[in-house]
């Protein structure tokens, strides 16, 4: 039995299109700005650092933090520093109305159908836990964070880590068995199956002939009592 359900967002609630034409950009359009003008916050300062310490730089200046970043975003590098800092500058494209969280329009009804049946929703993606919240808070739906009782990002490991979903699943509190990760990624449902989860694929395009999972191409052909 299904107890709790996992989301991805990028490909899977929300057009990776949204992610890569809308986001991205803006992120690196105001970012250098934003460290110049915002270093001095504490939040700003907290993750700075962790840019220096992934990149093994502790003397770096804001200068060569930033030359280190846009380095990162040229990688599509999954950095726990990055994301914080991309997260912080799209709160302001947020705020000011510059865009709003895409949402594919299959995703709200069966999120909503699910809590009526009592299920749990979480999400997992390698966004920063502010950003995620910022998307489904602003989202083309209005907001929709109230359906999700709690956000997970790299901060508990990588996606494609099995160990990952060891953590998730502690801090949930429930069995692996009672778990359902969604994603576009087989590699991270490999993950996620690897320690226990139920996975399902979403496939907004082409079938993921790699793929080892049961894939879907609407979250209304997902039935978690069926799994």
């Amino acid at each position: 039995m299904i107890r709790a359900i996992v989301t991805d967002i990028e490909g899977t609630t929300s057009d990776i299109r949204f992610v890569h034409n809308v986001l991205f950009p803006y992120a690196r359009e105001h970012l250098a700005r934003f460290i110049q003008t915002q270093q001095a916050d504490p939040a700003v300062q907290d993750a700075l650092a962790a840019v220096r310490a992934e990149a093994e730089k502790p003397d770096a200046d804001a200068d060569a933090l930033i030359a280190i970043l846009y380095g990162y975003m040229d990688q599509d590098r999954k950095s726990t520093g990055l994301k914080a800092l991309q997260g912080m500058v799209w709160r302001d494209g947020y705020l000011n109305g510059s865009f709003k969280g895409h949402l594919y329009p299959d995703v709200l009804p069966a999120l909503q159908q699910w809590r009526q049946q009592g299920i749990e929703l979480f999400v997992y993606s390698s966004g920063s836990v502010a950003a995620q919240k910022l998307l489904f808070g602003y989202s083309e739906a209005g907001d929709v964070t109230g359906l999700f009782k709690g956000y997970f990002d790299t901060h508990v490991g990588a996606k494609r880590e099995s160990q990952s979903y060891r953590n998730i699943a502690k801090r949930i509190g429930l069995p692996a068995d009672e778990l359902l990760f969604l994603s576009d990624i087989h590699q991270e449902l490999d993950a996620a199956a690897e320690a226990g989860w139920h996975t399902l694929q979403l496939i907004r395009g082409e079938a993921d002939s790699e793929s080892q999972h049961r894939q879907v191409t609407h979250f209304a052909q997902i039935n978690p009592e069926m799994i």
